[in-house]
């Protein structure tokens, strides 16, 4: 008879449960400093619960796997759970991982239940923890977890994201929470954030470690971002069939601000198609200059827009650009071939809002509605991170108060707060302006129908200072400023911004030598519209920064910021004629 199996032994072949690979450390890149300093700290304490915040483009990511292989090697834990905002950064956590030779698995699903055995984990987004916490939660009690919580600020997105998190990983040997933006402008608190108490009931969110965008500027790690403002004259037509028009960049209040915002960005008008000429000119001077592999992208607000910008720019630049839609089954994988390709171009809506990895994008423009200081910081994190030195970034934006005091202070580290709102700190309550919307009128109304818009060069706003005049779409002023070298350090950046102003405002006391004569603080004016005083004031504030610096070599930054602090207001991109002479004033008396 012929033998039979041993059924025993077949059983006991289906049941030999196969090993991760081990992690390889040093398959990582080797440790900045910061990245160093934090893992000094993170292995001292040896608490459960650490939060790591560092500006976009720091290194999160390599920070943790080294935490992660670290804590698998000595035995600390057996497995890891990564939790990530979005399913394209699931897999880019997954690569990641896997030149570590840590196993991550990012196409679990929930009805999965149980992980394969070849894995050391998962990757999770955050709404698919709030669908099924409790099939998280045996996952984390059977197997010592390392929980790594990327970009955790999300995870007050939404009562049950934040209440899921919290139960599907409390069982967690170790939790590592990370964000570049650990603000909300919310009172919903952060799962597993420390907050500690500063009176009065409120309280703010505690770091255990922290690398802000101006050390990381510093230390070569980022970018430096030079922001172009273009404003412009617009018109619309309200439901009530009345035309009205407005200028992108002067004190308006927040209805109109928004009604000629939107007109601005309507792609039937001329103010994208020339502010993309614009950016399309400035990404081929650096591809020129250095970085032939530059790309730039489109952020648009909604799908409509996208499809519409894309349009315009195989018009500028005779490519079609790739284009990223949310609701595309093969969203990721666009992302992942172009930061590969030569493209040129994108066009998302939030698709590449947070956490893509892009490193070639150098220049973008800011074609969304979307003001909160969470979104902006996000978005332009995706061109600050830096390979090599030099290399710079160069973001086109609408000229509206919220945008330009963002780009102002795009140095300020902010936290969440919670409490009271009279009490809470000046960075926080900036934060939660840009969310609301103060109505000064019922005159408008939601409706609209856009007419008509024309762009110009507002201003450059740089290292916290704002440079230049305003000057027209296509003019030899505006090459000037888009042609600056691609590759500049952050000092050569500030020289040449104020080479190029001085050149300006030289080139204006030729043709027009009475519009430059001092303006005397507090004294009468010659007849001449608000807007025409502002530009005089901006840049006779702008020469005497200029001349104070020379006298002090202190940065033109910091001396705007010392002036700030001193008459207060805000930036001078959006400050007062009042203020501004203030400044003027203060200034000159130093």
């Amino acid at each position: 008879m012929p033998s039979r199996a041993n059924p025993r032994r077949s059983c006991h072949v289906r049941r030999t449960r196969v090993a991760p690979p081990r992690p390889d450390i040093e398959a990582l890149s080797p440790l900045r400093d910061w990245q160093r300093r934090a893992l000094v700290t993170y292995l001292r304490r040896r608490s459960e619960d650490f939060l790591a915040v560092a500006t976009p483009g720091a290194g999160k990511t390599t920070f943790a796997l080294r935490i992660a292989a670290e804590l698998i090697l000595d035995g600390t834990v057996d497995a890891v759970t990564v939790v990530t905002p979005t399913e394209h950064l699931k897999v880019q956590w997954e690569r990641a991982a896997a030149r570590a030779g840590i196993a991550l698995d990012s196409g679990f699903r929930n009805s999965d239940v149980h992980t394969s055995s070849d894995f050391h984990g998962v990757v999770l987004t955050y709404a698919q923890v709030g669908m099924a916490p409790d099939v998280h939660r045996r996952r984390t009690m059977t197997r010592k977890t390392l929980v790594i919580l990327d970009e955790i600020h999300h995870a007050g997105d939404s009562r049950s994201w934040g209440d899921g998190v919290r139960s599907a990983f409390e069982p967690a040997v170790r939790r590592l929470m990370l964000t570049g933006t650990p603000f909300r402008s919310d009172e919903n608190p952060i799962p597993f954030v420390q907050y500690e108490q500063l009176g009065g009931g409120v309280s703010k969110s505690r770091s255990d470690t922290t690398y802000g965008y101006a050390d990381a500027l510093s230390d070569n790690v980022v970018r430096p971002v030079i922001f172009l403002a273009y404003s412009g004259e617009t018109r619309w037509r309200n439901s009530a069939g009345d035309e009205l028009a407005a200028r992108l960049g002067e004190p308006l209040t927040q209805d109109l601000i928004a009604q000629a915002w939107r007109t601005a960005l309507d792609p039937k008008g001329d103010w994208m198609p020339q502010v993309l000429r614009a950016a399309d000119a400035r990404l081929q001077i650096v591809r020129s200059g250095g970085m032939s592999d530059a790309a730039g992208l489109v952020i648009a607000s909604d799908q409509n827009n996208a499809r519409a910008y894309a349009k315009l720019l195989h018009l500028v630049t005779g490519e079609k650009p790739v284009v990223v839609l949310s609701d595309d089954p093969g969203a990721s994988k666009k992302i992942a071939e172009f930061a590969e390709s030569d493209e040129r171009w994108m066009v998302a809506v939030r698709m590449v809002s947070e956490g893509v990895d892009i490193p070639r994008l150098a220049v973008g423009v800011y074609a969304t509605s979307a003001s909160t200081p969470l979104f902006f910081a996000q978005a332009i994190g995706r061109f600050v991170r830096a390979r090599r030195p030099g290399e710079t970034a160069s973001v086109f934006l609408p000229s509206v108060p919220n945008l330009l005091e963002l780009a102002s202070d795009m140095e300020v580290q902010r936290d969440h707060v919670l409490g009271d709102v009279k009490k809470k700190d000046e960075d926080v309550l900036l934060a939660e302006r840009a969310e609301r919307s103060e109505k000064a009128s019922g005159e408008l109304e939601q409706t609209f129908t856009a007419l008509s818009a024309t762009a110009e060069l507002d201003q450059v706003i740089y290292d916290g200072a704002s440079w230049g005049t305003p000057v027209q779409s296509g003019s030899q002023e505006e090459e000037d400023y888009l042609g600056l070298p691609g590759l500049l350090t952050p000092d050569q950046v500030s020289v040449l911004l104020a080479k190029r102003q001085a050149e300006q405002v030289k080139a204006a006391r030729r043709s027009t030598p009475a519009a430059v004569e001092p303006v005397a603080p507090r004294q009468p004016a010659a007849p001449r519209t608000p807007a025409e005083r502002r530009i005089l004031l901006r840049r006779q504030l702008n020469d005497l920064v200029g001349a104070h610096h020379h006298r002090t070599n202190q940065p033109h930054g910091k001396i705007h910021a010392e002036l700030r602090r001193l008459c207060g207001g805000p930036p001078s991109a959006q400050a007062t004629i009042e203020q501004l002479e203030e400044r003027i004033a203060t200034l000159q008396s130093w």
